[in-house]
């Protein structure tokens, strides 16, 4: 076998010490002391800030539903986020995946799974249903629904208007650990779909009431059992929460409420209600950040970059960037992340650069 010399090589302009660079790289090795801009004083992100257009999403959507059925969309019509830094990766960040889905009326995306972790978060429609390990949800704009690495999942729309949601999944952060299971399952397609999920009439009451009995599903998953979170529900703390506290702003995190963690391992579902007029506090974390908004119109600002906001734009906060939200009406904007995973590793910092106003 020949050495690839495919290993960066370096240069001096000593000839001696420059062939030993030479036959370092031969055997793919290098040198620590040329290796110093990889110690930043703080992180050097690869993807940048962006946003997508609702608008934009929603006509590149129609033509795909005109063009691209279901079968010939590999089970699923989903247009991904690519961030513009990543070089051509179809990623929105390092760490995260992000694409809005649509499902046209008679619709079937039929089961399958995999070890990459996803939720959904219901943009607009009303009718849909999806099918997690057996479990049939309705699905509601506002509501967010989970589905944990390894569950069987599809998605019904028997209904007569097409829903649209917001996917991520920590699909990068999978691929890079080299852990990522795919496989398709029989179809068995349900057909009728309960007003409420098994998972809310055992973990979705109020004042964090949980089942404790015989008749309690066995449970030790690493993921939060109650996989769906209803706007109403969400709606009506965020409400409380600005009475309460009188405060231009306010946020809620989605818990896993058998249990004081975030609903799945790798990825953190906060909800932000802005009045209108008022101004977030300018913040920055590691990890990275995808924003969607629900309701209202306003602006975030990157770093340098300003960018309006309306219902369904979604946008990404790199690692360590500065960024605010401003409220023109009454805004509500869903943020997920991969804080979780910073967390466990000891890598999460959040600095609140500014005060709101």
């Amino acid at each position: 076998m020949t050495d690839s010399m495919t290993t960066k090589r370096y240069t001096s302009p000593d000839p001696e010490l420059d062939s030993y660079y030479g036959d370092l790289a031969a055997k793919d090795l290098q040198p620590l002391w040329e290796l110093g801009e990889m110690f930043t004083s703080e992180p050097k992100a690869a993807a940048v800030p962006h946003r997508w257009r609702a608008a934009d999403l929603h006509e590149l959507a129609g033509r795909a539903g005109d063009l691209v059925p279901i079968e010939r969309g590999g089970d699923r019509r989903v247009i991904g986020l690519a961030n513009p830094g990543l070089g051509g990766a179809p990623f929105i960040a390092p760490s995260l995946w992000a694409g809005v889905q649509f499902l046209l009326p008679g619709e079937l995306a039929p089961p399958h799974r995999h070890t990459a972790a996803a939720l959904r978060f219901i943009l607009g429609g009303r009718g849909a249903y999806t099918v997690v390990d057996g479990d049939s949800i309705p699905m509601t704009p506002g509501d967010l629904v989970l589905t944990p690495g390894w569950t069987v999942h599809e998605h019904h729309n028997p209904g007569d208007e097409p829903m649209v949601w917001l996917d991520v999944l920590d699909l990068p952060l999978v691929i890079g650990l080299e852990a990522l299971f795919f496989e398709q399952r029989p179809g068995n397609p349900v057909q009728q779909c309960p007003a409420r999920s098994a998972s809310e009439m055992f973990y979705g009451q109020s004042a964090g009431l949980v089942p404790v009995g015989n008749q309690t599903p066995a449970f030790d998953g690493p993921s939060s059992p109650l996989t769906v979170y209803r706007w109403a529900d969400t709606d009506a703390a965020l409400d409380a929460l600005l009475e309460a506290t009188s405060a231009g702003e306010g946020t809620v995190r989605f818990r896993d409420p058998t249990r004081a963690r975030d609903v799945m391992p790798t990825l953190r579902c906060e909800m932000t209600r802005m009045r209108a007029g008022a101004t977030g506090c300018t913040q920055q974390q590691t990890g990275s950040q995808v924003g969607t908004v629900l309701n209202g119109s306003g602006r975030v600002q990157l770093a340098e970059h300003n960018f309006d906001l309306k219902a369904g734009d979604v946008f990404v906060v790199p690692s360590w960037v500065p960024w605010r939200l401003s409220a023109d009406t009454q805004l509500d904007v869903f943020v997920t992340s991969d804080a979780p995973v910073l967390e466990a590793l000891a890598l999460f910092r959040r600095d609140q650069v500014e005060a709101s106003r």
